[in-house]
């Protein structure tokens, strides 16, 4: 049910016609891809996140992307690799749930109606992760005495998917809603 809520398409930040990187979220992390130049070592390819700013190119030349981040991450948990000549980033969100609008500060910003879908699709990913957890909780602390409790602890249970669920007017923002997110 989780992965009918992940991103269903990447975000492109083009610039003069020429795709920079593609991007998508989740409630906790944003994931960006860049396409790498061809005949260019791996070890070549360098890249720094630190909390509110990313740097990334081939070593000895210009960076290939030098800015801010739209919002601060975790850098200890924050990592790159390579892989099939793509460099994937991923961005652990330091406030778990926020929408971002794009990974770099000013550019590449998603318009009103790419923004509004995202945050639904987060918001619909929270209610499932915590519904997992009710779950979780449940299975624990029943005793299999009854016939309902038995099929919940055996999985029989219905469950819920959101990943078909609709808003109807504005969405809430997954990060503050209902209190906020409780972190592990």
């Amino acid at each position: 049910m989780a992965e009918k809520l992940a991103p269903e398409k990447r975000h492109s930040f083009i610039h003069n016609g020429v795709k920079v990187f593609e991007w998508d979220q989740t409630l906790e992390e944003v994931n960006m891809y860049i396409n790498l130049p061809p005949n260019v070592h791996s070890k070549q390819f360098y890249c720094k996140i630190q909390s509110k700013h990313l740097e990334l190119g081939i070593k000895g030349n210009p960076p290939y992307l030098n800015h801010e981040l739209a919002s601060p991450v975790k850098t200890d948990s924050s990592f790159w690799t390579l892989e099939d000549d793509i460099m994937h980033i991923t961005l652990q969100k330091r406030d778990k749930g926020q929408t971002w609008a794009s990974p770099i500060l000013g550019q590449g910003q998603l318009d009103p109606h790419a923004s509004d879908l995202e945050q639904k699709r987060l918001m619909l990913q929270r209610f499932q992760e915590e519904y997992l957890k009710i779950k979780e909780a449940m299975s624990y602390r029943l005793t299999g005495t009854s016939f309902s409790h038995n099929n919940w602890l055996k999985g029989k249970n219905p469950g819920f998917d959101f990943s078909q669920a609709q808003f109807t007017g504005n969405c809430p923002d997954p990060r503050t809603f209902m209190g906020g997110i409780c972190t592990d």
